[in-house]
């Protein structure tokens, strides 16, 4: 790695930098990466690419400014190198998974797209106008969904703008009830979606992001502009919902650690290493997780194997 100051790299790196940004920065770290990986998909060995992803998240020093007199330079270098080639190797797995939806729809060349009638059919489905999501019927997601052929190029046509999933009105329906006359925040809410079909069900939601992808995704103006630690504390919720955190992110560990939240809602998928923190998700004590399975169910389409995940504060940590 270069040799930058500690604390300017990890400002740096506060500012969610993209991935060509850090391949930019950090060449030596990327061929490092580059070359692990290979090596695992040239030995097709799926498990072994999870390892190789948890591995590299598994910090070797805390990942705060460093004092030369508490830790030794090389310490230091180590743990910061070790971070980024986990971002790197995360961001590539990401998109190596994009790349390979793609392939699997037959278009090697020129611009990927719905043909006339399979664009309309997911149009009618599942947007209201343009991109803008819709709450999906349920029962007409069952009756034209299979009619459409060309389905495995709706994510890699729809996930460069920030969608990641479709929620459907039963979803809706089930986290309103859960929610219930909770306050509730929604923590990295992108175009603010999954807030926006809560808030009509009449759930007393607040839609936050700290408007770090605003390169592919439009906020709106009901989306606050806020980092997960800055929300949490602003406006102590009871429940927090996040859809697709971004794996190995260093943010959902606040969740835990405010006092006022009884129960964190998430939406992912049944592969762990493509989601969210899961050294966290393991390490806190205060919370029982759950997968909900009729609520994963609810998310589509279900080619996504999408799953959500719930933690419920438990009795005997009310108090703490």
């Amino acid at each position: 790695m270069k040799q930058d100051s500690n604390a300017k790299t990890l400002e740096w790196l506060k500012t969610n930098p993209s991935f060509d940004e850090l391949c930019a920065r950090y060449p030596e770290d990327w061929a490092t990466v580059q070359q692990d990986i290979s090596a695992i998909i040239g030995r097709g060995v799926a498990e072994e690419l999870k390892e190789y992803l948890e591995r590299l998240s598994a910090p070797v020093a805390p990942l705060k400014p460093l004092h030369a007199k508490q830790q030794g330079g090389k310490s230091a270098e180590a743990a910061l190198s070790q971070f980024v080639r986990s971002r790197m190797a995360h961001e590539a797995v990401k998109k190596l998974c994009l790349s390979t939806l793609a392939a699997d729809t037959g278009v090697t060349k020129g611009k990927l797209r719905f043909n006339l009638f399979n664009g309309y059919v997911a149009q009618k489905l599942l947007f209201s106008s343009g991109l803008k999501r819709k709450p999906v019927s349920s029962s007409w997601f069952r009756l034209l969904w299979p009619l459409v052929w060309q389905k495995k190029r709706l994510m890699p046509l729809v996930q460069p703008k920030g969608i990641y999933c479709f929620y459907s009105r039963e979803l809706i329906e089930a986290l309103a009830e859960m929610i219930a006359s909770r306050n509730c925040i929604e923590i990295g809410a992108g175009d603010g979606t999954l807030a926006r079909f809560l808030k009509d069900r009449g759930v007393k939601i607040t839609a936050t992001d700290n408007y770090s992808w605003k390169n592919a995704v439009e906020y709106p103006e009901g989306v606050i502009k806020l980092d997960a630690r800055e929300a949490l504390g602003s406006y102590a919720p009871e429940v927090v919902i996040c859809s697709w955190p971004p794996s190995q992110n260093d943010f959902e560990r606040q969740v835990f650690n405010t006092p006022s939240v009884q129960l964190y809602i998430v939406i992912g998928s049944r592969h762990q290493f493509a989601f969210g923190n899961w050294n966290d998700y393991r390490k806190q004590a205060l919370f029982d997780i759950e997968e909900d399975k009729k609520l994963g169910a609810l998310v589509l389409p279900p080619e996504l194997e999408s799953a959500v995940y719930v933690f419920r504060r438990k009795p005997d940590a009310r108090m703490r």
